[in-house]
C-alpha cells in the first residue's frame, strides 16, 4: 500500500512538474549555429533600427526578410506598422519567431514562413533586408535586379561587390548598404531630341545623345529607382523611366518636355547582366 501510494505521488509530481520542463527545453536560437547557407548571428537591435531608416520605410511598404532568423527585423518592421514577411529555413526558427510576434503583438502585421530563399518570389516586397554574406548577395543579385524599380535592398555587414551602395549608415562600428533597384535602361531610344544610347552600369550609365544631328557624349548619367538624370552638351535632362518609355524635362541651353522610346535593348554588353 505504501508502495502504491508513493508511486502515485511520484506519478503526480511528474504530471505537475512537465510544463516547467516543457518550457525549459523550448527552442532557443543559439549565436554561430549552422543554418543551410550561413550561421546564424543576431544583427542588434540599434542596427535593425538604423536599417529601416535607411530606407525610410513608411506603412505602404512590404518588407521581406531573407534568412530572418530570430524574427527581429520583422517584429521591428511590424511594430511601426508595416506589413513585413521573414524568409527562414530552420523550421525550429520559424516557430520561435512566431511566437515571438504574438508576444510582441505584431501577429497581425507580420508573418515567418520556412522557405529557401533561392527559391522564393520576393517580388510582392518594396524593401528586402538580410544579413548573408557577400557571395550569396551576389547569387541573389540577378534576382533582385529583375525586381520593381525603386525597390529598397538593406544588407547588414555585406556589399554587392561592383554594384556600389546608394547609401550605408553605421552602428557600434557595425555597417549597413542601402541599393535601389535602378530601372532598365541599357539600349537606344528613339527620343524627340535625336537617337539616345544608353550603357547602363547598374545605377550610372553613359552614352550619347543626338543634339543638333551630332552625337553629344553624356556625362552624370544616374538612375534612381524609375528616375534618371543626365547631362548631355550644356543641358541637363531628367525623366521617369515607365517600361520602353521615358517621360521628361530638360533645362539648361534648352528648355522643354523631352521622350523617349526603346527601339532596341542592347547596344552594348551591361555589367548587370551577369
Amino acid at each position: 500500500m505504501k508502495i502504491a501510494t508513493f508511486t502515485t505521488v511520484l506519478l503526480a509530481a511528474t504530471l505537475l512538474a512537465l510544463p516547467t520542463i516543457t518550457a525549459a527545453a523550448e527552442y532557443q536560437p543559439q549565436p554561430f549555429q549552422q543554418g543551410k547557407d550561413v550561421i546564424w548571428l543576431p544583427t542588434p537591435d540599434g542596427l535593425v533600427t538604423k536599417m529601416l531608416d535607411l530606407a525610410k520605410v513608411t506603412t505602404r511598404d512590404v518588407i521581406i526578410d531573407l534568412g530572418s532568423g530570430d524574427g527581429r527585423t520583422v517584429i521591428a518592421a511590424g511594430k511601426r506598422g508595416i506589413r513585413a514577411l521573414g524568409i527562414e529555413y530552420n523550421p525550429e526558427m520559424v516557430e520561435f519567431a512566431s511566437r515571438a510576434a504574438q508576444k510582441e503583438g505584431v501577429a497581425d502585421k507580420v508573418k515567418f514562413v520556412k522557405a529557401d530563399l533561392f527559391e522564393t518570389d520576393f517580388s510582392e516586397a518594396t524593401v528586402i533586408t538580410m544579413y548573408l554574406l557577400s557571395s550569396l548577395n551576389l547569387k541573389l543579385r540577378p534576382k533582385i535586379l529583375g525586381l520593381k524599380a525603386g525597390t529598397r535592398i538593406v544588407s547588414h555587414a555585406f556589399d554587392m561587390n561592383d554594384w556600389k551602395a546608394d547609401d550605408t549608415t553605421t552602428f557600434d562600428g557595425r555597417h549597413a548598404y542601402l541599393w535601389i533597384v535602378p530601372a532598365q535602361t541599357e539600349g537606344r531610344w528613339r527620343s524627340t531630341l535625336g537617337e539616345l544610347v544608353i550603357k547602363q552600369n547598374f545605377q550610372f550609365f553613359e552614352g550619347t545623345l543626338q543634339v543638333g544631328g551630332k552625337p553629344v557624349e553624356i556625362t552624370n548619367g544616374r538612375i534612381n529607382g524609375d528616375r534618371l538624370s543626365f547631362t548631355a552638351g550644356l543641358s541637363q535632362y531628367s525623366g521617369r523611366v515607365s517600361g520602353n518609355r521615358i517621360e521628361g524635362a530638360v533645362s539648361g541651353a534648352a528648355s522643354g518636355t523631352w521622350s523617349a522610346t526603346l527601339h532596341s535593348d542592347n547596344p552594348v554588353s551591361s555589367p548587370q547582366n551577369h
